[in-house]
């Protein structure tokens, strides 16, 4: 049949067809292939480079803090993550050996992580910095980067100092200067295989990290652990909830120590963020606002009669007053109803003023975040009973660090000094970029006028309600306090107090203020003047007995050698303090003390052989004695020697290890207790 293919040919038309078929598939193709290479060769040439690199964030080392004398309280550790691929691994026994000698690990150890039947292994633990320049670039040994925050001293500050959480600082000095510390991160290049492993040696570094810059505290290390320890004992002797202390140089109003603790916790700064009723230790700002306004004088004198008195139906009452007493004596005895009635010659605006100048009811503005204002109520909302309650330290609320910088201004003449905890800050180089210096905040009341309260404050260690803080060598200044502890509806809680005691020292020309405040004791007394004036006195021993010291040991000699009789107050006060001997010079110590000729009276010498240096000098800085220690070490003895007599003010050598029996010369380091 003519037109017919033969059997199994196609036809013309569907030769055509076949091959418009594959002429289209063939320019499908062709287009696409031309929109990969030309439109999207890009796109598909950076995900081809993807599947063998990848940038990774390189962290920076966080910088660190550092107490007054450059010791570190945070710092950043580097350290590595070792992982092994066997089956990637050259020379096993190569590897074995670098293993065992790089990372300090047994046989046994390094054998498991290079066994050929694992696929990867990785060996427990963080190792130093120190392990990147031997097991870089070494095949199958992959290194992982770590970089984690470090608290050398454990729980000490770190309330002051917070914490980092996903690298970012959180309370404390880590969150105030998070961005400075952080530093920038920098940028990496990591080169994979086929398999999408890493291939070792091929990281590249494309932008290195900066590291952080440093904040320098005006805390002192050695002063904030003796606090610490201080309070810690406290608390457990008295069975207390928590407390806090408070340690502040009044000239400049730097921050020495600050210690709060609640419940057993140690992270947190109550003493800028839980505010509390002050009690007695509010009464020196009354009578310094009396004085200061000239609304009375020290001679003057208030009838307390039988030692109560009712006020809008609310009752004073006194524990050992009666009759007539002089405005100094009431507060010397802390007498409420002598106070109180004396502060009826403010006006509601004038007692307002007078403790706000103090520094009451407003932020002080040190630099940790959560200060709390406390609370000081505006005349127009206060009652008839509030003149009375504010004078004694009711119907105020108060935080310690509040208090500390109230008294500096007794001791600073009169100067309100705003507290500050930072010293300076330096870049990644070091270069110092900010410092801070003291800041006068205001003159809230005359010299004189300071001079005259903290003359009386004297007379309250020596002789009336805060004795338990005295020092044998040093005159101090304080005030106890105590006080009922409210609910949070406003209320009292029946049978709890806040007990404290704030001081300072030496009274003649002051070096630290110490707040202490202990929160519902309940073992025995709850009185301040029982439970916080030994942490103060204690905290006072300690700086004392320190080698290295923020205290001024030549001023401290020198206001003992100059201070005034105290004979020249008791016509005014109506009791004076018992004298204390002055010390005697270096020279007569050399030669054994006066304790070597063994006087009839003074007090035995104490044996401290085996004690730490610290306990040592703190045992002989309580019995009125001053310390020299010629080498450090532990305490091997004495000169003179245990059992001879010395009088308070004499100086006792304190022999370490190194000291020969004969060894009398040379400078030391005097510790004047």
């Amino acid at each position: 049949m003519t037109g017919v293919p033969p059997c199994g040919r196609p036809g013309p038309w569907r030769r055509r067809i076949l091959l418009g078929a594959w002429l289209v598939a063939s320019g499908i193709v062709v287009v696409r292939a031309a929109q990969v290479q030309t439109v999207q060769g890009r796109q598909w040439r950076a995900a081809a480079a993807a599947q063998h690199r990848t940038d990774h964030s390189v962290v920076a080392s966080r910088g660190g803090i550092l107490d007054r004398d450059g010791t570190p309280l945070a710092v950043t550790r580097e350290s590595y993550r070792v992982s092994v691929a066997p089956g990637e691994v050259e020379d096993v026994a190569a590897v074995r050996s670098l293993l065992r000698r790089t990372l300090d690990i047994s046989a046994a150890a390094a054998k498991r992580a290079t066994d050929p039947k694992r696929r990867w292994h990785v060996l427990p633990g963080r190792y130093q910095a120190g392990v990147k320049d031997a097991l870089s670039g070494v095949r199958g040994v992959y290194l992982e980067r770590e970089i984690r925050r470090y608290y050398p001293h454990g729980d000490l500050a770190r309330g002051v100092l917070g914490a980092v959480i996903d690298d970012e600082g959180r309370g404390g000095i880590e969150q105030v200067y998070d961005s400075l510390l952080r530093g920038r991160p920098g940028r990496e290049v990591v080169a994979h295989d086929p398999a999408g492993q890493p291939i070792p040696g091929e990281t590249y570094l494309v932008r290195p990290p900066v590291p952080g810059g440093q904040v320098v505290l005006t805390l002192d290390l050695d002063l904030q652990e003796m606090a610490q320890q201080a309070l810690e004992e406290a608390i457990e002797e008295n069975e207390a909830e928590g407390g806090d202390v408070v340690v502040t140089d009044p000239r400049t109003g730097e921050v020495l120590a600050l210690v709060s603790i609640h419940e057993g916790r140690k992270d947190g700064v109550s003493a800028i963020n839980t505010p509390y009723e002050p009690g007695s230790t509010l009464k020196p700002f009354t009578v310094a606002g009396l004085l200061s306004k000239g609304l009375t004088s020290l001679r003057d004198t208030v009838n307390v009669g039988e030692g109560t008195w009712a006020v809008a139906g609310r009752v004073l009452h006194d524990v050992h007053s009666e009759g007539r007493m002089s405005v100094a004596d009431a507060l010397r005895i802390s007498s409420n109803v002598g106070i109180a009635k004396a502060a009826q010659a403010f006006s509601p605006g004038q007692q307002y003023e007078n403790l706000r100048d103090f520094g009451f009811g407003t932020p002080t503005g040190i630099e940790l975040p959560g200060e709390v204002a406390g609370v000081l109520r505006r005349p127009r909302r206060w009652s008839a009973q509030s003149s009375a309650s504010l004078a004694i330290g009711y119907e105020i609320s108060v935080t310690p660090l509040q208090m500390a910088m109230a008294y500096g201004a007794l001791a600073n003449e009169g100067m309100l000094m705003q507290p500050y905890v930072i010293r300076e800050v330096r870049d990644p180089s070091g270069a110092v970029v900010e410092h801070k210096a003291p800041r006068v905040v205001r003159r809230v009341v005359p010299p004189h006028v300071a001079r005259q309260v903290g003359r009386v404050l004297v007379d309250v260690v020596e002789d009336g309600t805060g004795t338990r803080a005295r020092l044998g060598t040093f005159r101090v200044a304080g005030k106890s306090g105590t006080s009922r502890a409210y609910t949070p509806d406003g209320g009292y809680r029946r049978g709890e107090y806040y007990a404290s005691f704030v001081g300072f020292f030496p009274a003649d020309d002051p070096q630290l203020v110490i707040v202490v405040k202990l929160d519902r004791p309940r073992a025995g007394t709850y009185y301040g003047g029982s439970t916080a004036a030994p942490v103060t006195r204690a905290t006072m021993e300690a700086a004392l007995a320190a080698r290295a010291t923020p205290l001024d040991r030549n001023a401290l000699l020198r206001s003992v050698r100059a201070r005034p009789a105290p004979a020249r107050t008791a016509d005014i006060f109506r009791f004076a303090a018992q004298p204390i001997d002055p010390p005697a010079p270096p020279e007569t110590a050399a030669r054994g003390g006066a304790g070597a000729s063994g006087p009839a009276g003074g007090v035995p010498v104490p044996d401290v052989a085996g004690l730490p240096t610290r306990v040592a000098a703190r045992r002989l800085h309580r019995l009125g004695l001053r310390v020299i220690q010629l080498h450090p070490g532990p305490a091997v003895g004495t000169l003179p020697g245990p059992g001879a007599r010395v009088v308070p003010g004499d100086t006792i050598r304190l022999l370490t290890g190194v000291d020969r029996p004969d060894d009398g010369g040379g400078e030391g380091v005097h510790t004047d207790g």
